[in-house]
């Protein structure tokens, strides 16, 4: 299965997906899809842009982790007014951007990055 096609299952069956972007820890996109919906925060094209600048982020979480002793960053989540994001490592260079609308299904996405998680690492 590509990238695209584990992205676009994670997008459509997550409901209230809006897009789904996988990404190098240096901010370039590898793979992008959109869902059916969009906002005007998030367009439905440009969810890579939401991954760069929240990875930046990202790697200050992992710092403090580490300076308490907390162990690798699995996952994150930052919940916004107009959408939700989900910020899930899949190895050390790359991770999952996943924006949700607001009435999302948040578990159900999450459990279908976790479920697809295996997939988008042998296609590394």
């Amino acid at each position: 299965m590509s990238f695209r096609s584990i992205l676009q299952t994670i997008v459509d069956g997550c409901g209230g997906g809006l897009g789904a972007a996988l990404m190098g820890n240096d901010g370039i996109p590898i793979e992008q899809v959109t869902g059916r919906q969009g906002t005007p925060s998030v367009p439905r094209d440009d969810v890579s842009a939401a991954g760069v600048e929240f990875g930046r982020i990202l790697e200050e979480i992992r710092k403090a982790s580490d300076a308490l002793g907390g162990g690798a960053l699995a996952e994150t989540v930052v919940s916004l007014t107009h959408f939700t994001l989900i910020l899930r490592h899949i190895d050390d260079d790359t991770f999952l951007v996943l924006a949700l609308a607001p009435d999302g299904n948040l578990g159900k996405a999450r459990y279908l990055i976790r479920r697809h998680l295996l997939e988008l690492r042998e296609e590394l």
